[in-house]
């Protein structure tokens, strides 16, 4: 019978799963902010931008589903109509409040995309999901307390070195 014993320095070499788990913590505890801001940016960044794309007409941009429509856009019919019956905002008309969103939907987004302005933009998107969380939709906290993560940390961080905003500090910072 051949047996073999095992050794303590045997012992301390092999990896245990609270060994290996604190490893990973470790590594993760390494990972730099900016791919951290870049995924966020591009995540949040869709959520918008496909709500944007809802309120408007001739102008269709979808990477993902691979649909282009290029065109001079405009307001569709159906947003007006969405604010005035189903957002019901105070303060200010549908008829003003539908093109403005619109047009942050998309501006903003494609600031955060191209990190130009990003702190800026994450702040701006920040106040419109508490206004829809607020004002329109107080039972989906946790889809906007998601974004508003994504958003503050973006604010707080910034966009990280793969951005115009990095690029221009280091020309002109």
């Amino acid at each position: 019978m051949n047996t073999t014993l095992v050794s303590a320095t045997d012992t301390a070499n092999t990896p245990s799963p609270l060994r290996l788990l604190r490893r990973g913590i470790d590594r993760l505890g390494r990972l730099p902010d900016w791919p951290l801001a870049l995924l966020g940016r591009f995540a949040i960044a869709g959520i918008f931008w496909k709500s944007g794309q809802t309120k408007i007409e001739g102008l269709a941009i979808d990477i993902v589903g691979g649909e282009f429509q290029l065109g001079m856009p405009r307001l569709a019919d159906s947003a007006v109509a969405l604010f005035r019956d189903e957002y019901k905002l105070p303060l200010i008309p549908p008829e003003l409040a539908a093109p403005l969103a619109a047009l942050a939907e998309h501006v903003f987004p494609l600031l955060l995309l191209i990190g130009l302005a990003t702190r800026f933009s994450a702040l701006a998107l920040l106040a419109m999901t508490a206004t829809i969380q607020f004002l329109v939709y107080p039972d989906a906290w946790p889809t906007h307390g998601a974004w508003a993560t994504v958003l503050i940390y973006i604010a707080a961080r910034g966009p990280g070195c793969v951005s115009l905003d990095h690029l221009i500090a280091r020309r002109f910072g």
